[in-house]
């Protein structure tokens, strides 16, 4: 069955048949320009999303798919809302940073332009599928800027820091193709793009979702850590897997053939 709610911004829906989540950024008139109110209902979406999720039944949301209106992804940030503060700040928490910490995999579903603050979203999610017609790239430094809420240091991490700089200091789009070719994207499709990401979300769907998240978990504390502490965290991590219902679920399927586990997140 089919869920769906609408904020002012922002359309959500949630399906708990395949527990794939979608969101879509709706300013189509504006490119999904990213303004103060896209921001919190980018948030607000995913809290949305996150309270299908309770106690007793456990863990429904398994994936989230953001995608934008109008065929394009986000433009960029709002230029009219500029001012002397990062335009990736906001009070609280940043969507950039909920996006990144959220539980479940999210994964940005781009078509026509993804720049400046889109890409910024879209990197901050798990995943990128883009359209081959789609386009990339950091416009800031053409307004005297740079990407302010963590850009470079994103790509840079996916990629190289030189490949960063050079995206970041030449202001130039770049094909989805060459996205790929630097791992900024991590798939590209055509006309296959909404089959194609639908399969992948509901493929993380399938799996055991306290894993799921203790892998998300587990590769965010990689870029802040030494392999050794890295190492230790991911042991903690194993083990307290080992006492979840979910983990009993799994070994019981790989010793009986025939048996389909149910995982719920606990």
């Amino acid at each position: 069955m089919d869920h769906d709610t609408e904020f002012d911004t922002t359309l959500a829906s949630f399906d708990d048949d395949t527990g794939v989540g979608h969101i879509t950024l709706n300013r189509p008139d504006s490119l999904n320009a990213l303004n103060t109110q896209l921001r919190e209902d980018l948030v607000g979406s995913l809290e949305w999303l996150e309270s299908k999720n309770n106690e007793t039944d456990g863990i429904a949301l398994r994936a989230v798919i953001v995608e934008g209106a109008g065929g394009t992804f986000c433009a960029g940030a709002d230029v009219t809302e500029f001012s002397d503060s990062s335009p990736g700040k906001q009070s609280g928490q940043s969507h950039y940073e909920f996006i990144a910490e959220f539980p479940a995999p999210v994964i940005a579903k781009v078509r026509g332009y993804c720049l400046g603050g889109g890409l910024e979203t879209a990197l901050a999610c798990d995943f990128r599928f883009a359209h081959e017609e789609s386009s990339f790239g950091f416009p800031e430094v053409n307004l005297g800027l740079l990407p302010g809420a963590g850009g470079v240091q994103y790509l840079a991490e996916l990629a190289d820091p030189s490949t960063a700089k050079e995206l970041a200091m030449t202001g130039e789009h770049i094909s989805a193709e060459r996205a790929a070719e630097i791992d900024l994207a991590n798939r590209v499709y055509g006309d296959d793009l909404d089959e194609e990401t639908q399969a992948f979300a509901e493929q993380l769907a399938s799996q055991p979702p306290l894993a799921i998240q203790s892998i998300k978990e587990s590769a965010a504390i990689s870029t802040q850590t030494g392999l050794e502490e890295g190492r230790a965290y991911d042991g903690r991590l194993f083990r307290s897997l080992l006492e979840t219902n979910d983990h009993e679920e799994g070994a019981r399927a790989f010793a009986e053939d025939e048996y389909e586990p149910e995982f719920k997140g606990r």
